[in-house]
């Protein structure tokens, strides 16, 4: 693995659109970024940070999400996400993010990745898909 260097940054911006604005409220006006679809820029703007460190063949995976939504984002508005390395404990790498609307800061927090080989982790998930699947899922006492 490449050297990660905390204290490395990525900036990543994309306009709010319907498909990433919650509908349960009932009025258009009320349409807003959703809280998954914060999370999901956040994580990527991440992912595309440590991709750029990472040799052909290894990816990351999101291991843990610390967020904090602190304001709406209307439909049409640009954000602003942001990512930063904290710390590198092997293989797991700590993130501080932030977001930010036209307006104003809309979320901060921190976020987990842990790096893997794709081809590695891609046999992990194969061989659990073909697993014979029990008739409920365990829970943490049984397991």
């Amino acid at each position: 693995m490449k050297e990660i260097l905390p204290g490395a940054r990525r900036q990543e911006q994309t306009l709010v659109t319907p498909d990433a604005a919650i509908d349960f409220l009932g009025l258009d006006a009320a349409r807003v970024l959703s809280t998954p679809r914060l999370i999901g820029l956040l994580e990527m703007t991440c992912r595309n940070l440590l991709a750029e460190m990472l040799p052909p063949g290894q990816d990351s995976v999101g291991t843990h999400v610390d967020l904090r939504h602190l304001a709406a984002t209307p439909v049409g508005m640009q954000v602003l996400c942001q990512a930063e390395i904290l710390s590198v404990e092997g293989r797991r790498v700590n993130f501080r993010v932030e977001a930010f609307d036209e307006m104003e800061r809309i979320a901060e927090g921190t976020h987990q990745r842990f790096v893997v080989d794709v081809e590695r982790f891609a046999a992990r998930v194969r061989a659990k898909s073909q697993a014979p699947r029990p008739s409920r899922p365990q829970t943490a006492a049984e397991a």
